[in-house]
């Protein structure tokens, strides 16, 4: 008698057959029984138990798409071991890249409107608010900034955002909305922070 603690080869298979002809239970079974394993993975890339979670579920989304180039001859854990390093590897490469590209490439123009004003106060304004978006940016989850930088800096639409992140265009707004309510909260209390430093100079 076997005393197999996960599904059985032929369980999975077909588990496997099930989601293939549109049964989302049986999707759901699967994901029950890899989520840990498909977690840890995430979670050795990130770090960080909340974006762990949401790359967790960005990785079964994209697993979902691509279980019918499941070779059925494989081992079903391993492939999806596999693919789900690989999918953290390329988020991880691409918030690097986002951030090397914020901090070396940022240009003023891109978050404020140009002044026409030519007063040195004003621009060293620009400056600050330039600055203070850099460190929201900074603080936001790695998925959440990535969706407002191609939105709301490099102008993608929300398809061509979900056709680079693979994701539905559903996921993407819902990201984008939380990326900004978020980067105003940080961009708020970072203000709050440099209004509570006491002002050196002399006044008028």
């Amino acid at each position: 008698m076997s005393a197999d603690h996960s599904a059985p080869p032929d369980e999975t298979e077909a588990l496997i057959q099930r989601c293939l002809n549109g049964d989302q239970s049986a999707w759901e079974s699967i994901v029950r029984m890899y989520r840990r394993k498909v977690f840890n993975v995430a979670y050795k890339f990130v770090g960080r138990h909340d974006q762990a979670e949401d790359l967790t579920q960005d990785v079964f989304l994209k697993l979902y798409k691509s279980l019918d180039t499941f070779d059925r001859r494989a081992n079903f854990q391993t492939w999806l071991i596999s693919v789900s390093r690989n999918l953290c590897i390329d988020h991880y490469r691409a918030v690097r890249k986002e951030r090397e590209t914020i901090n070396r490439d940022v240009d003023p123009a891109d978050f404020a409107p140009v002044s026409t004003d030519p007063r040195a106060d004003t621009q060293l304004e620009q400056r600050d608010r330039v600055r203070l978006l850099r460190q929201a940016l900074d603080k936001l989850a790695p998925t959440l900034r990535t969706a407002v930088m191609l939105r709301d800096i490099q102008e993608f639409t929300y398809q061509e955002i979900a056709d680079k992140l693979h994701l539905p265009e559903g996921t993407v707004k819902s990201r984008i909305n939380r990326g900004r309510t978020e980067l105003a909260r940080q961009i708020q209390k970072l203000r709050d922070q440099q209004d509570a430093i006491p002002k050196t100079g002399v006044s008028g």
